[in-house]
């Protein structure tokens, strides 16, 4: 079967970012994904849209496969590849497949079947957890070495299968001991090491959902570490430390306190926007939820662009309000250089002859602006290097950037050719305010917002109303109204909540919808609305 190959991959603790290369590599690549609960569906999506996901879904002591099936599954998966001419089969695991994953297992069962596999170790929780919440597993002067023990046994089994005395000693020199999967036995585990001579004011860490902004941590003695936890209803997947490296937490934390850790916060952005968003909420420490409430589609006419397109030459201005506009516009300039846009070399040869290159030639003899710093940064993606960008990112400060541009440079506003590509729908303060100074406009829709599905809005309200959500985002009229829209009659559960809003014309549509703002960024960009959320829940 030397065309296919089963990898064992460990995905490390939770945290996705810990995930070594190798494993990222053949995640992307694999044909078919076997993954089970604590693998977790972040890295689920980050395989190719062919492949075949099957979820195994262990969790605790409530295993939806058991382990012989799942080492059956993998041998029928590998002869089902083979059948239909070979491929990579990637069987996602939590942390290390070697530590307590049991691994082992299925790599002896593709052994016997002569299936040919590889192993990509992970990072383990034991160190990761423990690490991420501010405790070395070893430190100079204090713990010479860490010992690694499954907390999983039945307590009711007659002979234990592991030393108590030799971790009792090692306990007692200043090892550490860290316990996988205990929380069931974690009364059990605090007898067994008292009852051996383990002082009970030994300092124990419980370290639940660790490097994931979920993360919770106790740190108690052992004399109540069980009583405590009971209290805190702290429960499982969690890592249980022993040792007094345990007692370094208090000068050593920083995971938890990011400023914005713990906090829940909704992203209504598109798909394809979120993820520069919510990567920065979530390295702030933020439970992010994406709940998109747009996305973007063609224009009902791309008449009036291509007509633009076609004589791009006449234009003292082109103008862009908002990243979308530069790549929806760039997109059909590339339509008109493969040919899927007819244009009339006789009628136009000027014109013809740069839209054909489908770069940012077509713009040569053009002033461009761009209503923001993020505007900008893609126009420059494109080559182009705007030559107005207001100190305000709203349509009256782009026409004062305009004049003043123009003024500097001898343009004759009342007498410029302007061309505004933007959204089907958008104010018309801008071309109005050109138009006024006497410059003839043509507003070409390069793009409309509309409205998607509304996937999972029952979710969203459960967790509005059980208190779960601190604060929802807007970063645009449209992601406001759209969320109203989807909520359809649940809206007033927004109130349960609080909203942040990008800019001052965002924050009119949600105050004309009748909601309170809770805050709008000072400056109206996606950083700006960042600093206003650490602003509002920074822990520091």
């Amino acid at each position: 079967m030397s065309n296919v190959c089963v990898y064992l991959v460990g995905s490390g603790p939770g945290d996705p970012g810990l995930m070594t290369v190798r494993g990222a590599e053949l995640l992307a690549a694999a044909d078919i994904l076997i993954y089970d609960y604590l693998a977790g569906e972040t890295f689920a999506g980050r395989v190719k849209p062919s492949a075949e996901l099957v979820y195994v879904g262990k969790k605790g002591f409530s295993a939806h496969v058991t382990q012989p099936e799942i080492n059956a599954l993998l041998v029928q998966k590998a002869h089902e590849l083979e059948s239909r001419g070979g491929g990579s089969i990637v069987r996602l695991k939590g942390g290390d497949p070697f530590v307590f994953g049991r691994g082992g297992e299925e790599a002896l069962a593709l052994a016997a079947e002569g299936i040919p596999f590889e192993v990509v170790p992970g990072v383990t929780s034991g160190i990761a957890a423990p690490a991420y919440a501010g405790i070395p597993v070893t430190h100079r002067g204090v713990a010479s070495s860490v010992t690694f023990v499954t907390g999983h046994e039945d307590p009711t089994k007659n002979v234990s299968a592991l030393d108590w005395d030799a971790l009792a000693k090692l306990s007692q020199v200043g090892g550490t001991i860290c316990f996988y999967m205990g929380m069931r036995n974690l009364e059990l585990i605090a007898r067994q090491l008292k009852d051996r001579g383990v002082s009970p004011d030994t300092p124990v860490a419980l370290v639940r959902w660790g490097t994931t902004n979920a993360q919770q941590t106790l740190v108690a003695c052992l004399d109540d570490v069980a009583q405590r936890a009971r209290e805190a209803s702290f429960g499982a997947p969690a890592i249980i430390l022993v040792g007094p490296v345990a007692g370094l937490r208090d000068q050593m934390r920083w995971f938890e306190d990011r400023p914005l850790f713990g906090r829940t916060i909704v992203v209504t952005r598109s798909r394809s926007q979120a993820s520069t968003f919510s990567t920065q909420l979530s390295g702030l420490g933020a439970n992010v939820v994406e709940f998109p409430t747009i996305e973007f589609a063609e224009p009902d006419d791309f008449g009036p662009l291509d007509a633009a397109i076609a004589h791009i030459e006449r234009y003292d201005w082109v103008v862009f309000t908002s990243v979308n506009g530069v790549d929806a516009f760039f997109g059909r300039l590339a339509a008109f250089a493969r040919g899927d846009v007819p244009c009339d070399a006789s009628a136009v040869p000027a014109a013809t002859a740069r839209c054909l290159r489908g770069d940012a030639r077509a713009l040569a003899d053009a002033r461009v602006a761009a209503i923001g710093p993020a505007t900008a940064a893609r126009l420059r993606d494109y080559g182009i290097i705007a030559d107005a960008i207001p100190g305000q990112y709203r349509g009256e400060a782009v026409f004062d950037a305009i004049a003043t541009e123009s003024k500097r440079c001898g343009i004759d506003l009342s007498a410029a050719h302007v061309l505004i590509a933007r959204a089907q729908v958008a104010r018309d303060t801008l071309p109005d305010l050109l138009r006024a100074a006497g410059a003839q406009v043509d507003v070409a829709p390069a793009y409309q917002t509309v409205q998607p599905v509304a996937e999972k809005a029952n979710d969203l309200v459960a967790m509005l109303e059980a208190g779960d959500v601190d604060a929802i985002t807007f970063t645009s009229s449209s992601t406001a109204r759209n969320l109203m829209a989807m909520l359809d009659g649940s809206e007033d559960v927004l109130r349960r909540t609080q909203l942040f809003s990008i800019g001052p014309i965002t924050t009119k549509t949600l105050v004309d919808a009748g909601f309170e703002v809770t805050a709008e960024a000072e400056e109206y960009t996606i950083p700006g609305l960042v600093e206003t959320l650490v602003a509002a829940f920074g822990r520091r």
